[in-house]
């Protein structure tokens, strides 16, 4: 599936602003970004139930829908899951996967429907009802009567949101490994970006109605194109200073800062789990090095144990600024306790201050 500049437009805002994507058999893509920044906006325009004013929407190289011409959501060969399952109540779990079975005998419905229930492991309940079967048996019902016509492309749009946490992450990987099976070219919408690094080959950002960063997930975590991308995904420090031959000055030595004019803004941003934590001994702390910079003193305000991780929050000596630090397994300092922070160069992010 390929979308070429879709745009829409919802009382003069461009909800959705020229956005483009392929996605592959076999794929699975995340619109990944807050709410509101035109997901599914453009999750429904693909599917056919709202109109592009704008761009072209392409499958296995044949035109779906331009401003003109528009093939019918029901003839596209796409399946719909969204966070609502919308079982129909009145129907057996049997009837609810083979509603979009139309051509088939009797025959091969029934086997369609046993095939699928069995793969989701939902077989004993074929002649139950959706009121007997839990939240999560809804949702696999949900993806087998998705994947039963076997569509080329699935759209997705939070389906996993309204799940317990205690099964998310095993239904995710269930639907992940059966829609890999069938080959289906997949466009996943979610606001999580946990979701997304664990069901996804591939990540599109998006941030008011832009795709700001698109690839895989290790490249979109690693190499973050700006301030609020490093803090969609996690949470970040942030260092301000001012660029003089391609170096900021700060608290914690100096940062390189390549092709950045002298006298700009930079925000220099890193994650807590690459703050490096030293004892302080008797007001000194370890020696500056060329890949950790310069040590710079911080006092606990607070520590909190999270379950796999520490998390200690620094009011730091320079500034009275707060910084945080996390820490696998348990450490829990004492509040004002007092200790040395260090920044390794290759885990920092440098990036000029965009006034609005």
């Amino acid at each position: 599936m390929e979308i070429r500049n879709l745009v829409r437009v919802i009382e003069g805002r461009r909800v959705v602003d020229d956005v483009s994507l392929t996605i592959m058999p076999g794929q699975v893509t995340c619109l990944l970004g807050p709410s509101g920044c035109g997901k599914s906006t453009t999750l429904r325009m693909i599917a056919g139930v709202e109109m592009q004013d704008s761009g072209e929407i392409w499958v296995d190289g044949k035109l779906v829908c331009d401003t003109v011409f528009r093939v019918p959501p029901e003839r596209r060969g796409i399946g719909l899951m969204f966070q609502d399952f919308a079982l129909f109540p009145h129907l057996s779990v049997a009837d609810n996967v083979a509603f979009g079975l139309r051509s088939c005998s009797a025959e091969e419905k029934r086997a369609r429907v046993v095939e699928l229930l069995d793969r989701v492991d939902l077989l004993r309940f074929v002649d139950g009802y959706p009121h007997q079967l839990s939240g999560g048996e809804q949702q696999r019902v949900a993806l087998a009567r998705s994947l039963a016509p076997r569509p080329r492309i699935m759209l997705m749009d939070e389906p996993f949101s309204g799940l317990d946490n205690r099964l998310r992450d095993g239904i995710r990987d269930d639907t992940l490994a059966l829609l890999k099976e069938e080959d289906t070219a997949v466009l996943l919408v979610t606001h999580e970006p946990e979701e997304a690094m664990r069901m996804a080959d591939e990540i599109a950002l998006m941030r008011d109605g832009r795709i700001v960063q698109q690839g895989a997930p290790y490249n979109v975590y690693t190499r973050p194109v700006d301030r609020a991308a490093v803090a969609f995904f996690s949470d970040a420090n942030v260092l301000g200073a001012q660029v003089n031959g391609a170096l900021a000055d700060t608290p914690f030595g100096q940062f390189l800062a390549p092709g950045v004019p002298d006298g700009t803004d930079v925000d220099i941003v890193f994650r807590p789990q690459h703050v490096r934590l030293d004892f302080d001994r008797n007001g000194s702390g370890p020696l500056p090095t060329a890949t950790d910079g310069v040590p710079a003193r911080g006092t606990v305000v607070r520590a909190r144990f999270m379950g796999h991780e520490s998390l200690v929050e620094f009011r730091m000596d320079f500034d009275g600024s707060i910084l945080k630090a996390t820490v696998p397994n348990v450490f829990l300092p004492a509040p004002g306790k007092t200790m040395w922070l260090t920044v390794p160069r290759n885990r920092c992010f440098v990036f000029p201050v965009t006034h609005m």
